[in-house]
């Protein structure tokens, strides 16, 4: 590195690139004219080492276990704030002050409902479909009933579509579980929380009054926090890279779906409930313990690790007093939190874990407690998209609004034949 330019030897020739630097952060080696340059591009399987674009919204810190949104610790907005105000944070840049807080969350409650011709998409799918394919169908049918937010050129429009796709998430939610029990849809009821009415449109029946509990609706509202966006994460790539070509942003939305639906991205949190369930009791854990170290046996230590932290999860911390709170409510004795704990003490103190920096994330412990309230682990991933929508919404509309975009347009290394011939099928 030479001063803020780095220096590139190839075919006898020099080159120099700029060195960016973010406001926090590793530098970023700026290669954007490498191709033209020199007839040559980068190879990143995973695209690890590569900045796809510009943000102002999400940092992490996986070294030093940092998640910050717009500069605020997630711990900080997990324990103070609410989802509603996270959400004008991600989409507007600033905290709102009252007024603002409470005209947008007045904007979202007018959005909940769903057109009443929606309803019947949800007829078209097997009784025992996935919740998760649900989501995908339906959201990407949005842009049918809704034309007038389908212009991205238009700021107004992007504002309008991004303000219904956080609103409508939950009653999309709420009726793919609800066809999955083949109960009645349950409608809004705008003057409870976003975490509430989610609640009630879930468990709800029209024949009798929801009660919401507090502490359950803070657990909800809190997970939708602790899930609201993660930087440059698979999903928040495809939603971006969909958004690239000009889509609209309920089909880039969907496609973030179904790459969430994946079991490496939004599954992890049902494959570790699974683990705990499999474990059972924690005098079983040093049985497991040992199979996890060993290289021969299939069987993996799920919500620990993560691809980013090198370090404990910021939200993790949260998770883990969000379960006790929420046992206490439903007055519930579950012994896979016992397990869950004692699991967590025996990983943090064994030299093995710890080498391999392999600490719980929030997906060890946000299983246990949306199975603690009631959810199927088919809906997990559902409620992961329904929190993340808001973070997807505002990486897409930071990309549109960015002047510089450019379709998304990856390279790749060829490894097949070179040019050859085409031979009748007779001769071959």
């Amino acid at each position: 590195m030479v001063g803020d330019q780095v220096k590139l030897s190839a075919g006898g020739k020099d080159y120099e690139y700029a060195v960016l630097k973010g406001s926090v952060g590793p530098d970023v080696i700026d290669i954007r004219k490498l191709y033209g340059q020199t007839d040559m591009f980068t190879f990143d399987p995973g695209f690890t080492s590569t900045a796809s674009c510009e943000s102002a919204l999400t940092y992490i810190d996986g070294d030093e276990g940092v998640l910050l949104h717009r500069g605020y610790p997630i711990g900080q907005l997990a324990e103070q704030s609410s989802f509603m105000e996270v959400c004008y944070l991600l989409l507007n840049g600033e905290l709102p002050s009252k007024d603002e807080l409470d005209k947008f969350s007045w904007t979202i409650s007018r959005h909940t409902m769903v057109h009443q011709q929606l309803s019947s998409f949800f007829s078209g799918f097997r009784r025992d479909a996935h919740p998760m394919a649900i989501m995908c169908g339906v959201v990407g049918a949005l842009s049918a009933f809704y034309h007038d937010s389908t212009d991205i050129s238009d700021p107004v429009q992007r504002k309008i579509a991004s303000h219904r796709l956080i609103a409508k998430m939950p009653t999309i939610a709420a009726m793919a579980y609800k066809y999955s029990v083949g109960q009645p849809f349950v409608y809004p009821k705008n003057d409870l929380s976003y975490a509430g009415n989610f609640l009630r449109m879930t468990f709800g029946v029209p024949a009798e009054e929801y009660e919401v509990i507090p502490a359950v609706e803070k657990a909800m509202d809190r997970i939708f926090i602790l899930h609201a966006d993660h930087e440059q994460n698979a999903s928040t790539s495809t939603v971006r890279l969909a958004g690239s070509s000009g889509a609209n942003p309920f089909a880039c939305i969907a496609a973030g779906i179904a790459c969430l639906w994946g079991p490496a991205h939004g599954g992890a949190n049902e494959a570790a409930l699974e683990m705990l369930r499999e474990i059972g009791t924690p005098d079983k854990i040093p049985h497991y313990i040992a199979r996890a170290k060993d290289k021969n046996d299939p069987f993996r230590l799920m919500g620990f690790g993560h691809r980013v932290y090198k370090n404990y999860d910021p939200r993790a911390t949260v998770m883990q007093s969000t379960v006790r709170e929420v046992f206490e409510a439903l007055k519930v004795s579950d012994p896979l939190f016992e397990t869950a704990m004692r699991l967590e003490e025996i990983a943090l103190n064994d030299p093995y874990f710890v080498e391999k920096k392999l600490f719980p994330n929030v997906d060890f412990y946000s299983g246990i407690i949306l199975s603690a309230i009631g959810f199927p682990t088919t809906m997990f991933t559902v409620l992961f998209a329904l929190a993340r929508t808001v973070g997807w919404v505002a990486q897409w509309n930071e990309m549109i609004s960015d002047p510089g975009q450019k379709i998304g347009r990856p390279r790749q290394l060829y490894t097949g034949p070179t040019q050859r011939d085409y031979i009748p099928v007779a001769q071959r």
